[in-house]
């Protein structure tokens, strides 16, 4: 059992998570030697074992702060709205913005990481599925909370939705990422929104 961290120690070790996590998700886990670690963490080859086990280990613990800072930004977008249907206009937007204003060097990082992270990297991988079920989720209650607050057709099946909403989105990042253009997210975005009137009722 490790020893618990010094604050200091602690300190150090989120530095190299959170400066880790830009690396990794710019140049990829395969393209991420150790040396661009130290170069971009400003930490020793001993410092990075010291605190991790392995690249690995690392990489995971940089994609969970990498998730969360996204999570987190989905969050206060949709913070100042009570409405569902509000809120569910807000997370829209939110995701017209995804690639000109990226919450992380390197672009989305759950599609980057799952790209990448296959059965040779089974920790990585597993963390990815957590944080799609996560966003899943997270439409899931929204589009519930819209029926809850008679905002949404009742009919409406959330499961199914929200299924079809996080495969529609990170299937247009991808495209918008491929052609290095916007204009392919922004076509599906639209393309989304009226499907979305269509099964929820106006909102």
């Amino acid at each position: 059992m490790k020893a618990p961290l010094t604050p200091k120690a602690e300190q150090t070790r989120q530095r190299i998570i959170a400066q880790a996590a830009e690396l990794f998700n710019v140049k990829g886990f395969a393209g991420t030697s150790y040396q661009d670690l130290m170069e971009a963490t400003g930490v020793t080859k001993g410092c990075l074992y010291g605190h991790f086990s392995s690249k690995e280990e690392l990489a995971v613990e940089a994609f969970e702060y990498a998730a969360q800072v996204l999570i987190d930004k989905v969050g206060e977008a949709m913070a100042p709205f009570e409405h569902a249907g509000q809120r569910l206009r807000a997370l829209l937007q939110f995701y017209h913005t995804y690639l000109t204003k990226p919450v992380l060097a390197g672009g989305c990082p759950v599609l980057n990481t799952i790209v990448e992270a296959d059965d040779n990297q089974p920790a990585l991988h597993a963390r990815v599925l957590v944080v799609l079920n996560r966003l899943h989720k997270g439409i899931y209650k929204l589009l519930e909370l819209g029926k809850e607050q008679g905002h949404f057709k009742a009919s409406a099946n959330a499961n199914e939705m929200a299924t079809f909403f996080v495969a529609t989105v990170e299937g247009a990042i991808l495209l918008g990422k491929a052609y290095n253009d916007s204009k392919p997210l922004q076509t599906v975005l639209l393309q989304l929104e009226r499907w979305l009137q269509q099964e929820l009722g106006d909102f």
